[in-house]
């Protein structure tokens, strides 16, 4: 009599000699799919077949736990594939992290050894092209990291999903049967993007003065180098041909010297930008004015906004909340009902009612 590893060895070799020679399209019993997540400029795309329950016991049984002999192949202690027929594989488009360990941007094959009922191991493997795990070789992981599964509602398909994603990071999950396992990719966003642009603005790319603008308001706002990002924005200022000064590269360039403790140079920068202001900016320039206890120029941008705009109810609001911020009851009243009488939108009515409530004066 035949043994059930004798079957499905020749099972394997049947399977295996129709999609290699005949190379007939015919449908799976596990169909294949992939599912892609972009964390920040980069993603991660698993590749993988989806069995059915189908009724059978799964964690255990049918995915036996520990390294296992597959009874073919030239593995003799091998992961699940984390999937069915060939490699479950998983591509990163730039150097990652999986759990906090790093890995080089590439395909790797996918594999998991299930611990016991709680525990796994995920395992990335350079050989990405193998058949399974029926050739795993050890020698060749990329990776390992130990993961906590979790118990979920029955999932019949075996599903990969991403169900969590932030700016620097997705949590990426293996669901089949009443099983979930999880694990977090992770991708160095900030220095992606900026050795890119770092890569690029020798190219045409360069000669674009507002990549040099969004490029230091990137570095600005998530923790860039400072310096290098000062001297994008004064190359977009003055710097190049391209050059030109604007009220948006003076703004970026003030809120650069703020943040690095440059306080001086930057509201004398503000002073600059706010000649070329329009309505909205510079009442943003008055709140940033009072945000850092500059009251004197808070109070003269919004001063100059109401000469300006004598007919906009938010500007008379913003000067009124500028006078009470500063301790000047009467003329933050003044200000505040001049701007409810000149028919506010919503918002600037409900500012302006709250803070003559505060004041008492309704």
């Amino acid at each position: 009599m035949k043994t059930n590893i004798t079957k499905l060895f020749f099972c394997f070799l049947l399977t295996l000699s129709f999609n290699t020679f005949a190379q007939l399209n015919t449908p799976r019993g596990s169909q294949q799919a992939t599912v892609s997540q972009r964390v920040g400029v980069s993603d991660v795309s698993i590749t993988y077949s989806r069995p059915s329950v189908n009724g059978r016991e799964v964690w255990g049984k049918l995915v036996p736990y520990g390294m296992n002999n597959l009874g073919f192949g030239t593995a003799t202690e091998a992961p699940w594939r984390a999937g069915a027929n060939e490699n479950t594989t998983i591509t990163f488009t730039h150097d990652a992290t999986v759990e906090g360990k790093p890995i080089k941007a590439g395909t790797y094959g996918f594999h998991v050894e299930l611990k016991d009922d709680s525990n796994a191991t995920i395992i990335l493997s350079h050989d990405a092209n193998a058949w399974g795990s029926f050739f795993y070789d050890k020698s060749k992981d990329a990776l390992r990291v130990d993961v906590t599964t979790k118990t979920a509602p029955h999932r019949e398909l075996l599903t990969y999903e991403f169900n969590t994603v932030k700016q620097k990071s997705a949590i990426a999950s293996l669901i089949w049967e009443k099983k979930e396992i999880p694990f977090e990719v992770g991708f160095d966003v900030t220095n992606i993007v900026l050795n890119d642009f770092r890569a690029k603005s020798k190219g045409n790319l360069g000669f674009n003065r507002q990549n040099w603008e969004n490029m230091a308001r990137f570095s600005l706002n998530n923790y860039g180098d400072l310096d290098e990002a000062l001297g994008w924005i004064d190359g977009a200022i003055t710097g190049n041909f391209y050059s030109q000064k604007t009220f948006n590269n003076l703004a970026i360039k003030g809120q650069i010297l703020n943040k690095m403790g440059k306080t001086q140079e930057y509201v004398k920068l503000m002073d600059e930008a706010a000649s070329m202001a329009n309505k909205n900016q510079l009442n943003a320039l008055g709140y940033q004015m009072l945000g850092i206890k500059d009251y004197d120029r808070a109070l003269k941008f919004f001063k100059l906004n109401v000469a300006n705009n004598p007919k906009d109810a938010n500007s008379y609001d913003s000067l009124g909340e500028c006078y009470k911020t500063m301790g000047d009851k009467k003329n933050a009243i003044k200000n505040l009902k001049k701007s409810l009488s000149l028919n506010p939108a919503a918002n600037v009515k409900a500012n302006s009612e709250k803070l003559l409530a505060e004041m008492g004066a309704i």
